[in-house]
């Protein structure tokens, strides 16, 4: 017989879950980095890492505990005011306590029989998002594990949906046929990778994807998108799709949506609004008239796991008409049988990319409960807000020089040097290398127009003023002693 204490079955391992929970939480709470990362190199996290995953015997819970506790401290404190280099949120308390519970019952959402009252909570939130968004009546969605899968369900139906309105054709049943190398799908320079991915894994390939011009923010211009769907006509090339981006990775940009909407549904083009990073502006009364026209979409991108404070996964796909899942639903006798869609039982899998998927709409809705949207919204305005101080801060330094101004919550910025002008790429590369093997800072970087560039991506509303400009202080420092020059005050 097993022990008890390994299935949560009886009122014996309810006590130990307990005991369990409490033991865990001690653990990261005692373990949790004072710093952004230790410095631990791969090499150095390698030999420290066991490789008897599976001993022959069970080890006694102190060893299990040293094994957390090493985790936990080799970990990027994402909660660290130093930790600004993705859109990767220090999650909230609530969200937490309800990942305990999610774990807990651990409900699969592709049956009703596996998740009763997950899947009427999933429904029921989704529902909500479509009218948050404006999107009509016959609008649904699912949940799914991040932006790239949300990109890729977009055009994926997108896909479905043209070969069916054009060609009476089913890629489910037939593949693609010879007239999809006509195909294409335009997005902006500045748009996600996934455009790319997506474009590749649905048989288009990559050739598939036009990308169009954006100005000096890093917008899409729709001068260049008119200019581009001319030029696919005389070129007897196809629009299936227009990804507009409501804040890019980089910069926060959004796309001008009501003018792209117009020219989408002038090419009977699929309008598809990635909407992973600037989503959270449809909560933000200050903000929210920016992502205007984005009720016009025919599929839009969430994620909750950016400005919404979620743990990792939580994102949302939002399609306008629901008969477009109708190109991707299939049926398993032993799951979801055609006869539970005649006698109402809603199985969510006809819904999903993904079988066995986790409860996630859950934290989401407890997140919401904690906060309340008054509070929701001021955390949204508040990371905006510290990333335009960041921005003055940078514009102030006579060694750093900004990029562009914040769009959300990213600062994208270069230290510069006179006297090292060949070596700012060099420089500008080392500075966030440098400062993360010191484990003092985590920041981001990337290359705009083939120049390398450092980012800080403002993810946590509770980081001070001050705090921002220590670490701006940091970064000037670090970029001193990459130079050789003596580090000023």
């Amino acid at each position: 017989m097993f022990e008890s204490e390994f299935l949560t079955s009886t009122e014996h391992s309810k006590d130990a879950y307990r005991k369990l929970i409490a033991r865990a939480v001690q653990i990261v709470c005692e373990s949790f980095p004072n710093q952004p990362y230790c410095g631990n190199s791969p090499a150095a996290l390698a030999e420290a890492v066991a490789t008897d995953f599976l001993p022959q015997r069970e080890g006694s819970w102190d060893q299990i505990a040293e094994t957390l506790r090493a985790v936990v401290a080799n970990s990027v404190a994402v909660s660290d005011p130093n930790t600004a280099a993705h859109l990767h949120c220090p999650p909230l308390l609530a969200a937490l306590a309800a990942e305990v519970v999610i774990s807990a019952l651990n409900q699969s959402m592709d049956s009703f029989d596996q998740a009763p009252i997950a899947t009427v909570v999933e429904q029921k939130m989704i529902r909500w998002l479509c009218t948050e968004a404006g999107l009509p009546a016959t609008a649904t969605g699912t949940f799914t594990t991040g932006g790239s899968q949300s990109n890729y369900m977009g055009l994926l139906l997108a896909r479905d949906a043209f070969l069916l309105k054009h060609w009476n054709w089913s890629a489910q049943k037939s593949g693609l046929p010879p007239e999809a190398r006509r195909m294409r799908i335009l997005c902006s320079e500045a748009a996600h990778f996934t455009v790319e991915k997506s474009a590749s894994q649905l048989g288009l390939g990559t050739d598939a994807v036009v990308r169009i011009d954006v100005d000096d923010h890093f917008r899409m211009k729709s001068s260049s998108l008119r200019s581009s769907l001319e030029a696919l006509k005389t070129q007897g090339l196809l629009p299936m799709a227009i990804v507009a981006t409501a804040g890019t990775t980089d910069f926060g940009s959004i796309d001008p949506l009501p003018e792209i909407a117009a020219l989408a549904r002038e090419a009977n083009a699929w309008l598809h609004v990635d909407a992973a990073y600037g989503g959270a502006l449809l909560f933000s009364a200050q903000h929210r008239n920016r992502l205007a026209a984005i009720e016009k979409a025919h599929s839009v991108a969430i994620d909750f796991h950016k400005l919404f404070w979620q743990p990792i996964p939580c994102s949302a796909f939002l399609v306008r008409e629901v008969r477009h899942f109708d190109t991707i639903r299939l049926h398993a006798d032993y799951l979801n049988p055609e006869i539970h869609e005649e006698e109402g039982i809603p199985n969510l899998v006809t819904t999903s990319l993904l079988t066995s998927r986790r409860f996630d709409a859950l934290k989401l809705w407890i997140s919401f409960q904690a906060l309340g949207r008054e509070k929701l919204a001021a955390m949204i305005d508040r990371t905006m807000a510290l990333a335009n101080h960041a921005a003055i801060v940078v514009r102030a330094s006579r060694d750093l020089e900004l990029v562009c101004e914040p769009q959300l919550s990213t600062v994208v910025f270069c230290y510069i040097s006179s006297e090292h002008e060949l070596d700012a790429d060099r420089i500008n590369r080392e500075i966030p290398l440098k400062l993360f093997d010191r484990g003092v800072a985590v920041i981001g970087r990337t290359r705009v127009q083939g120049r390398h560039c450092l980012k800080l991506t403002c993810m946590n509303p509770a980081t001070t003023e001050a705090e921002m400009e220590r670490l701006i202080e940091l970064i000037r420092s670090q970029g001193q002693e990459c130079t050789g020059q003596t580090v000023d005050p």
